[in-house]
């Protein structure tokens, strides 16, 4: 009778700690699908974002291949003034 009650309760804890481990595997497994989902979600966005990037990009192209003058940037001196000479008052 003895023998019984000790084999009941170690087929109990083995139970118990089966059952443990197939619930943390669970929570594991449900935790890394969910990060999976976000990972999607991110890279979808970054995807679109990527795009838009690239699509602005190409209509700031064609503005200046219409309009040239966009990029240039004004003389350093004005004319007839010396490099290191302050602007004469206006």
């Amino acid at each position: 009778m003895t023998g019984w009650v000790i084999f009941g309760v170690l087929v109990a804890v083995v139970l118990i700690y089966v059952a443990d481990r197939v619930v943390k595997a669970r929570v594991q497994a449900r935790r890394l699908r969910r990060m999976s989902e976000r990972l999607a979600a991110a890279a979808a966005r970054s995807e679109e974002q990527q795009a838009q990037r690239a699509a602005t990009a190409e209509a700031s192209a064609a503005l200046t291949s219409v309009m040239p003058a966009i990029n240039h940037r004004p003389p350093v001196n004005l004319p007839g003034q010396v490099p290191g000479e302050e602007a004469p008052p206006q």
